[in-house]
């Protein structure tokens, strides 16, 4: 349409909760389940690329003091975007895991009302559109190697840490396309 937004000011975590959060619909969640699939994605690759910059390092005992809070025959593992989700079926559905308890969808959802403000109907529809045009098993394997395509570009290791980027809408059509 014309006069429409074609790039939208944004660092990658909000861009990335997003775009898990379609693939995740796309891969048969439903919307709030897939939300808080989203936001654990974003979680856990923020807490990779920290490791990765120094910024965190994990220690021996917290990882074995996490791992005794969890009770395996209550959680389960979701593959998305190549990270391992935690996640518990609850009254209310699957949830991921946010600090050991099920994750709040609505949460989720202001967080990416508030990023990407009165622009997220629109990028919301430019990212299913993209996620329809692959076959759910083609997109489960694809998924992130997409995101790299279109995520906003920022500056390398720490300087990039948290950096805003432009978000290419036209980019992201594209790959559709």
């Amino acid at each position: 349409m014309p006069g429409a937004r074609k790039t939208i000011r944004i660092n990658r975590a909000p861009v990335l909760t997003l775009w898990a959060a379609v693939v995740a619909q796309r891969l048969g969640f439903d919307w709030e389940e897939a939300l808080t699939l989203g936001r654990a994605v974003a979680g856990l690759n923020a807490y990779a690329k920290g490791v990765s910059i120094g910024l965190f390092q994990p220690t021996p005992k917290g990882v074995k003091e996490r791992r005794q809070r969890l009770r395996p025959a209550e959680t389960f593992s979701v593959d998305l975007l190549h990270r391992a989700v935690p996640a518990i079926h609850t009254d209310q559905g699957v949830r991921a895991l946010e600090k050991d308890k099920p994750a709040d969808p609505a949460s989720v959802q202001r967080y990416l009302e508030g990023k990407f403000k009165d622009a997220l109907p629109e990028v919301c529809e430019a990212m299913r559109s993209l996620a329809a045009s692959y076959p759910p098993r083609e997109l489960a394997a694809e998924a992130y190697r997409l995101y790299e395509r279109f995520r906003p570009a920022v500056p390398a290791g720490r300087r990039g840490w948290g950096a805003a980027g432009e978000l290419d809408l036209d980019a992201i059509e594209a790959l559709a396309g």
